[in-house]
């Protein structure tokens, strides 16, 4: 019997130890240091929480939805390259202003500080990056003025800056992407202070993806500041025996404070936020109604303080960049300094007038809805890691540098040294998929191309091959180097040609100082070579948005 009573008193300890056990296991599995999935501690971190994207230096948010794209109220020019479609875009971020000269002038002077012209390995970089300040000269126009001085005096340092061609702006918005961050990591104790300007030289450079998938590659392994260095009231996940932060600590897509990448925004997003129908609660919005980046359907102010103002710069007439001196006119001739207009309701300046802006999208005249209407993009280029033979990532060197031969005879660099060289996506990647197929997708439900009365059955499939199975009929200038290293340029003259179409040709959207009023209608479209460049179109970037649609806070549904 005492056997029995003893076996019991055992059993029920037993139990309330194991009741016990849940009972804690339950109270750590919700607390915030725990996993909810496993209940494990997940490294003093808060589990499942959620950390705010911040806007990068110089952008606005710009809160996604959905639209009419392509709806214009004009159409004088018949383009018929603007049949309206209902789209949506998700929440993004974009440049308050254009891109500016002095914006710009600061990476020029980075790249002839990291990449001086004298070096044999260098002399075309600085050249590439560029802008051509011949595209102010006009054959029956005094306009010297503008070519030497409109990309470095002071007077225009906030003028939006010409003469960049698409590929230009592309990689100004890569070399953005990475000062930004590495100014972010050396704040928050990443980097070395300092390092990005002192220590910095043709082969040692920051490059925001080598950071990420090879730390110890950025600066050419040379700069022991890539090491989280001990930073004040930072907590982190453990610490060495002298108490000081762990040196092989790095900052990942996880840590939260990298940044997307800045890019050029689409033609969606940029339409979307030019119309910024997000403050027209008058207009049925799902109609496109809309004019102009502002109410109503002219283009001066109807407030009393500001009536008859002009609300953007535009070529109001023949022979008239501004109106009558000294009356109300739009206050600029050429181009107008930022901020001079008021902004939309996004906050975003300039949408319409002062400079046209390029986006991210090759041109077509039709907008495939039917294919996707959520965040539409043509121009997609998938692309991977190079991984050399020893099974690393390839870094490009000085030595391995590659450059491009433009159409008319520019040399521009494709990467820089300390970035990660890139290669298409295979059928590695794109086997027995249903989203996409290959690694270029400019021409994916292009049209019918057999239709086609120059499609050609026997000919090669590149989309260059413009006599075989190409769409489009457009001219094909070539320019080489022979043997000595000599430019050979060769002027397409044919008379066959039946269009200016091709992959090579990017969107720009909104009017600028040279355009009528009629441009100024967001939805208005336009393409232009992409390697070419002019007085009147420029740029401004944008950056995707992470996480939740906006901040605004919504309670929950029972």
């Amino acid at each position: 019997m005492k056997v029995v009573k003893n076996n019991m008193l055992h059993l029920v300890l037993s139990l309330s130890l194991v009741l016990i056990g849940f009972s804690s296991c339950s109270k750590k599995s919700s607390s915030s240091s725990s996993s909810r999935a496993t209940g494990w501690n997940v490294s003093g971190k808060k589990a499942g929480s959620n950390k705010t994207q911040t806007a990068g230096p110089g952008l606005v948010f710009v809160e996604g939805g959905t639209f009419t794209m392509g709806k214009v109220q004009d159409d004088i020019m018949h383009d018929w390259n603007n049949t309206p479609t209902q789209q949506h875009v998700q929440s993004f971020y974009m440049d308050e202003t254009e891109v500016t000269n002095f914006m710009y002038l600061e990476y020029l002077d980075w790249v002839k500080m990291v990449f001086p012209p004298s070096d044999e390995n260098y002399k075309h970089i600085y050249t590439g990056v560029s802008p051509d300040t011949l595209v102010w000269r006009n054959r029956l126009g005094y306009n010297e003025t503008m070519t030497n001085n409109y990309l470095r005096h002071p007077a225009y340092a906030n003028y939006p800056v010409v003469g960049v061609n698409w590929i230009q702006a592309v990689e100004f918005s890569k070399w953005r992407t990475d000062r930004v961050n590495e100014a972010i990591l050396e704040k928050n104790g990443y980097l070395k202070k300092n390092a990005k300007t002192d220590e910095v030289d043709g082969e040692s450079l920051f490059s925001t993806e080598t950071y990420i998938n090879s730390p110890t590659s950025t600066y050419g392994s040379k700069n022991e500041g890539i090491a989280l260095q001990r930073t004040k009231g930072r907590q982190v996940s453990s610490k060495s025996k002298n108490g000081e932060a762990p040196t092989n600590v790095y900052a990942q897509r996880s840590s939260g404070i990298i940044l997307p990448e800045y890019r050029l925004p689409t033609e969606a997003e940029w339409e979307y936020a030019a119309a910024a129908d997000v403050g027209q609660r008058e207009y049925n919005i799902y109609k496109g109604q809309k004019k102009y980046p502002w109410s109503g359907s002219y283009t001066r102010s109807g407030k009393r303080q500001t009536k008859g103002d002009q609300l953007a710069n535009f070529k109001q007439g023949n022979g008239d960049y501004g109106g009558i001196a000294g009356w109300s006119d739009d206050g600029a001739d050429i181009t107008n300094a930022v901020k001079q207009y008021p902004a939309n309701d996004f906050g975003l300046y300039d949408m319409a007038g002062n400079v046209a802006e390029w986006v991210a999208d090759v041109y077509r005249p039709i907008i495939d809805n039917e294919a996707n209407d959520f965040n539409y993009y043509r121009g997609n280029m998938y692309t991977k890691n190079k991984i050399g033979e020893d099974g690393k990532i390839s870094i490009v060197t000085k030595e391995t540098i590659k450059y491009d031969t433009l159409s008319n005879g520019k040399i521009i660099s494709r990467n820089f040294p300390g970035q990660i060289a890139q290669v298409p996506v295979d059928e590695q990647e794109t086997y027995l998929r249903q989203n996409f197929d290959k690694s270029n997708n400019v021409n994916y439900r292009d049209g019918d191309k057999q239709s086609s009365i120059y499609y050609n059955f026997g000919a090669s499939e590149s989309n260059d091959d413009r006599d075989g199975k190409a769409m489009y009929n457009s001219p094909r200038h070539n320019v080489t180097t022979d043997s000595l290293g000599q430019m050979q340029r060769r002027f397409d003259k044919s008379s066959k040609r039946t269009t200016l179409v091709n992959d090579e040709v990017r969107v720009y959207k909104g009017g600028s100082w040279r355009d009528r009023a009629y441009w100024l209608d967001p939805a208005q479209r336009r393409y232009f070579p992409q390697d070419m460049a002019t007085d009147f179109i420029g740029f401004r970037c944008a950056m995707s948005r992470v996480g939740p649609k906006s901040d605004k806070k919504k309670s929950a549904r029972n």
